[in-house]
């Protein structure tokens, strides 16, 4: 579990976040606390932390683990950080971190529903006020909606097939358990298939989990929200788990940077975008081997990092 286990990219996190006394930061995915643990003391004495988190349970966690008089800890979503900022008195923060993706409490507990290796309840709500599950999904959703979800979401090959045949046995009885959906999907991906991957129900549940979470369309705004709360020199540092998340995240990036998007040909630019921030990271930052070994969830992560250059967005 994280709260054992080193963050992913923690080192760098502090490093491209700029902490140091006296810093104003906002991790806007706090989880467990790890990163915000670690940028606390970095900002000690006198550096403040404000912690959003969706997941009541990981907040739990992090109020019990970090020190109450520099943390102000919130349920809520990224993009509610201006909203919060106004209600801690703060106008901006000197950095903001991103840490997507799913955590390993919610992967270890069993009655959330994200993972295919213990059997419980399809929910993979990551906040529990909403009334949207993964129940709800693959029992509601058309064969072609759910082929959508799953090609778009999860890359998977075997959307269409995995799709009919959840449709088809939901027709017999409704999925309401993950071991129900681990059998729906095994059934309807050739065995030579199932073989050549980790678990043939992968891609399935991440598709799900992005897909009840909005993981993907709330994303963009979320980095703006963050973007809008950052001082002239603010770092948003973002880490990424899924490479449709890092498109998003590079995209907006470069938007901040005023790339030209006017046809080709023009005699002058007609977009009018401007430069209000500078990309640190032309290439992602990527875990060193070493922590990958430590810890395997961050195989596949990559960080971004923008600075912001103006007072206007």
């Amino acid at each position: 579990m994280e709260k054992v286990h080193r963050p992913v990219l923690l080192r760098e996190s502090v490093h491209w976040l700029g902490c140091a006394p006296g810093k104003r930061i906002a991790d806007v995915t706090v989880g467990l606390g790890g990163h915000a643990e670690a940028i606390l003391e970095a900002c000690a004495p006198d550096g403040v932390l404000i912690g959003l988190d969706r997941d009541e349970d990981a907040l739990a966690v992090a109020r019990a683990r970090l020190d109450p008089s520099r943390v102000r800890l919130y349920r809520a979503n990224a993009m509610e950080l201006p909203q919060i900022m106004d209600r801690e008195g703060l106008s901006r923060v000197d950095g903001v971190l991103f840490d997507l993706g799913v955590s390993s409490l919610q992967l270890e507990t069993p009655e959330r529903g994200f993972s295919f290796q213990s059997d419980g309840p399809l929910d993979m709500r990551m906040d529990r006020r909403q009334e949207l599950t993964a129940a709800h999904l693959v029992n509601e959703r058309s064969e072609h909606e759910l082929a959508q979800i799953l090609r778009a979401y999860g890359e998977e090959r075997w959307a269409v097939a995995i799709a009919k045949a959840i449709v088809r046995a939901r027709a017999t009885r409704s999925l309401v358990k993950t071991r129900d959906l681990v059998d729906v999907v095994r059934s309807a991906i050739p065995a030579r298939a199932r073989a050549a991957h980790p678990h043939p129900a992968t891609r399935t549940f991440q598709a799900l989990r992005i897909a009840v979470n909005r993981e993907m369309e709330d994303l963009a705004p979320s980095l703006e929200a963050a973007f809008s709360c950052l001082t002239r020199g603010g770092r948003l540092v973002v880490i990424t788990f899924h490479s449709l998340e890092d498109r998003i995240v590079k995209t907006t990036m470069r938007n901040w940077e005023g790339t030209c998007v006017c046809p080709p040909g023009l005699p002058i630019c007609r977009c009018g975008r401007l430069r209000v921030a500078h990309v640190l990271t032309p290439r992602p930052l990527t875990p060193a081997p070493v922590d990958v070994a430590e810890n395997p969830r961050a195989r596949s992560a990559k960080m971004r990092v923008a600075e912001r250059l103006a007072d206007t967005v």
